[in-house]
């Protein structure tokens, strides 16, 4: 079974209770996996499999215990080639063009970085689930089938 880091940018908790759900999923899969709630470049670079998790805050910004690791991945361009990549956003769409702008940008990144996604990044809008999990586990089930 894999080993999955999971970086979560979350600013009221909300990513983070869904990165706790997640992880509880993977684990009951067989896998390993393990939460960074900021990260580090050197756990990018050690990571084979991994999960981004992150909440919107302003006009489409990550939360900021989350973007200086997405600033360090830009400016420092580790590649991720052979790197299994997951992004799930979370958002509101009655923000419009900011909706889910974190995770768009996160997946923006580490696909410059040449990392490969497994499952486009799954966009969850908090106006439809109160839950987040609801759209999640199907999505996450399929995402660890690449593993």
């Amino acid at each position: 079974m894999a080993v999955v880091s999971i970086f979560v940018g979350s600013m009221y908790g909300n990513a983070d209770n869904l990165a706790a759900e997640v992880k509880k999923s993977l684990v009951a899969q067989g896998h390993e996996a393990e939460v960074f709630d900021s990260g580090a470049l050197k756990q990018v670079k050690q990571a084979d499999n991994m999960l981004f998790v992150s909440s919107t805050t302003g006009a489409g910004d990550i939360p900021d215990n989350l973007e200086p690791l997405i600033t360090q991945m830009q400016s420092k361009s580790p590649m991720l080639t052979g790197k299994k990549v997951g992004v799930i956003a979370l958002g509101d769409r009655s923000y419009g063009e900011t909706f889910c702008g974190a995770g768009k940008h996160i997946e923006q990144v580490v696909k410059e970085l040449n990392a490969t996604v497994l499952k486009p990044r799954l966009d969850v809008d908090a106006g439809e689930y109160f839950e987040p999990w609801e759209p999640v586990e199907p999505w996450l089930k399929s995402w660890q089938q690449g593993l």
